[in-house]
């Protein structure tokens, strides 16, 4: 793992930070997340399929750049330096599950789309509450006749779900849904708008999440990802893409650290009191310098996890790492900035509590925290 930044690194994280700088700022996240406006960035989502975001990670073959994961990872972190509206990473992530699950067929046929921008999308791979349980509650059967599958289940706190075109599940084959079809694990593209497909929100302080109900809903069989000869899909390959879409997300926290911290600095040295800044002060620089020292062992481990992934290992061990360091710096680095910045912190006027509640959002996504401790004990045999 390279740990100094090349010049090509630094080309992209500049780049995405006067994009973003330009497209969204805090003003729009606040229009956005206003009751009754649109949530849906049009002029930003154009800008990012301009600048090509969207067909980062895939191949030229699909409309993408052949970039690697580390370099995708930088665009999360940056993403979630600016609150970048999360349909734009939930619809990235779906992308990197086409490409992982998918047979050649599926993958030009969605990633093109997706790397042209005409595509929304997002996934319920895995459980919200923890990345580690795959398939959570729902069954797919094959229907003889027509060749097409039907699909039953709930999913809970899935996000963004009112803005997708299309939601990447994943599903049980087993007796009980399907007789005579071997247990497995499969994945389906399933249209939102489709016949027996309920959405309902889940009210949260930061972004939509939903709770989505799948009745007998059909899925053509070009769209189902079954694996190699239709013998489903590996557990490992599921758990590595989990385990990607987490160590995305502590990229996205670290980047939204990074923005608290900064603003900090500079609350700190321009805010007076007693006749000085505050940041003269002993005690304010040593809580600094811990959100400092909290957040460069955040950002070096989700960067580790991101890199191991990005060469092709499940990097569960890393992945648990990241997101134990990610999580629990963004609580210190948030409540400490809030703590500094007095009662200004706790004014919604100001912009500090949408990282804040980003934060705690994206934080327990996945799996908190203690949910992470739990996958570096098995993973190490403790359990």
């Amino acid at each position: 793992m390279r740990l100094v930044a090349s010049e090509q690194d630094n080309d992209l994280t500049t780049m995405m930070r006067k994009l973003f700088a330009a497209e969204c700022p805090t003003g729009l996240v606040r229009e956005l997340g206003s009751e009754g406006a649109s949530r849906f960035p049009a002029r930003l989502w154009q800008a990012l399929t301009d600048a090509g975001l969207f067909g980062l990670a895939f191949a030229e073959e699909h409309g993408g750049a052949g970039g690697t994961l580390p370099e995708l990872g930088l665009c999360f972190q940056e993403a979630g330096r600016a609150l970048c509206p999360t349909i734009v990473t939930n619809t990235v992530l779906f992308g990197l599950g086409v490409d992982r699950l998918g047979d050649a067929g599926q993958r030009s046929r969605h990633l093109t789309s997706l790397a042209e921008g005409k595509l929304r999308a997002t996934t319920a791979l895995w459980a919200a509450a923890d990345a580690a349980v795959q398939a959570p509650g729902v069954r797919a059967a094959r229907a003889t006749s027509s060749g097409a599958w039907t699909v039953n289940g709930t999913l809970d706190w899935v996000p963004d779900t009112d803005l997708a075109d299309v939601l990447l599940v994943a599903a049980t084959v087993d007796a009980a849904a399907d007789p005579g079809e071997p247990r497995r694990t499969v994945a389906l593209v399933v249209d939102t708008s489709a016949d027996g497909v309920g959405i309902e929100a889940r009210p949260t302080r930061h972004g939509a999440w939903h709770r989505v109900v799948l009745s007998d809903v059909e899925v053509a069989a070009i769209d189902v990802m079954a694996g190699e000869d239709e013998n489903g899909l590996s557990a490992e390959k599921l758990r590595a893409l989990a385990n990607t879409a987490v160590a995305l997300g502590c990229l996205d926290l670290v980047g939204g650290a990074e923005a608290v911290l900064a603003a900090t600095v500079e609350y700190t040295t321009s805010r007076h009191q007693f006749g000085r800044p505050i940041a003269g002060f002993q005690a304010a620089q040593h809580i600094v310098a811990d959100m400092h020292i909290a957040l460069g062992a955040a950002r070096l481990a989700a960067r580790s996890a991101v890199f191991w992934l990005g060469k092709g290992r499940c990097a569960t061990r890393e992945t648990a790492i990241a997101r134990m360091h990610a999580a629990s710096a963004c609580r210190r680095v948030t409540l400490d900035a809030h703590q500094l910045h007095g009662g200004m912190g706790y004014v919604l006027d100001t912009d500090l509590h949408l990282w804040s509640e980003r934060a705690r959002s994206l934080g327990t996504f996945g799996g908190t925290a203690d949910t992470a401790a739990g996958w570096l004990r098995e993973e190490v045999g403790l359990d």
